[in-house]
């Protein structure tokens, strides 16, 4: 299965699998740790929110710094300024360390190509490799209509977290190296961290399987659709307002409260969401901000039927 890896990447990877994103995340990071490290990443990704510090105590230390962006992406302007005010030479600062994307977003929008490779130019002028937080890689490729290759190394990624468990596998990530000379480090970092599995092959065959005839695609158009196939029914609705529209599989809506009890009594799975950074669409006292995720499993069925409770 590494060989696949390398055949769907276009060149020789390392890949080392991992239980779980955060993990992935973390020891990534740590890969290219030193001390005085500082990590930037979007004010309100999942490596910023909701890793509970791990990318900093895996690290032993190191900072995250938090970069504006609009609706879930880095905006390359205040990366640039703000990378820009550490300078090497005065150790009271810290040092730049790494720059984290994720693809696609905690919100459901996605990187352009061309925003990846501006990045990716930004964290080179200052020496900083470039990581994406890919557990949503695959709803990201298939919505960009482009590959692996295109929208990693090419673009200037040097490491990513390869994502399997939100598109169908189970306890199983992956951390993809594009530059192998920090390989023989990762291992390390991967067994200090408990992250090395005793039967490995019970991830491997989830990857074999994962890939096998282009279902991990498969299965990412099909959550990518179901996704569409809502933010339709919310747009048509006259209780619910779409927020913006979805790019891969996260949908985000503006609903009363009460109409939003009413329908989880109905037995629909959502829940409430912070209103994002650049989000300038009005919110009421009676309403909330929810999000909802579609997945492989989702069926149209099961939209439509959320349709009908809207309409």
């Amino acid at each position: 299965v590494y060989q696949r890896f390398s055949e769907i990447f276009e060149r020789e990877v390392a890949v080392f699998f991992v239980a779980t994103g955060t993990a992935a995340n973390s020891l990534a990071l740590t890969a290219y740790n030193k001390p005085g490290g500082i990590s930037f990443a979007h004010r309100e990704s999942h490596v910023i929110e909701d890793e509970c510090g791990a990318p900093v105590y895996f690290s032993g230390g190191s900072r995250l710094h938090e970069i504006d962006g609009a609706l879930g992406k880095i905006d390359p302007h205040n990366l640039e300024r703000t990378i820009g005010r550490f300078a090497p030479e005065i150790v009271h600062w810290g040092r730049p360390m790494a720059v984290s994307i994720t693809q696609s977003t905690e919100v459901g929008t996605i990187y352009g190509l061309d925003e990846i490779e501006t990045i990716s130019a930004i964290a080179k002028q200052y020496s900083v490799p470039l990581h994406m937080d890919g557990a949503r890689f695959a709803n990201a490729l298939v919505a960009l209509d482009t590959t692996p290759a295109e929208m990693t190394w090419k673009r200037g990624v040097d490491i990513l977290s390869f994502g399997g468990t939100k598109n169908g596998c189970w306890c199983a990530e992956a951390i993809v190296l594009f530059d192998l000379d920090r390989a023989r480090e990762l291992a390390f970092l991967r067994k200090r961290a408990a992250q090395l599995f005793s039967k490995s092959r019970f991830v491997a065959a989830q990857f074999e399987a994962y890939f096998k005839g282009g279902l991990w695609l498969d299965t990412a158009r099909h959550a990518n659709a179901m996704a569409a196939r809502l933010a339709a029914a919310i747009e048509d609705s006259a209780t619910a307002k779409l927020a913006w529209l979805p790019q891969a599989n996260e949908v985000f809506a503006v609903i009363k409260k009460a109409e939003a009890e009413r329908l989880q009594t109905a037995g629909a799975a959502f829940y409430d969401w912070h209103k994002p950074h650049g989000f300038d669409g009005h919110i009421g006292e009676d309403e909330l901000l929810y999000r909802f995720v579609t997945s492989f499993a989702t069926t149209a069925d099961e939209v439509d039927r959320f349709g009908q409770l809207i309409a």
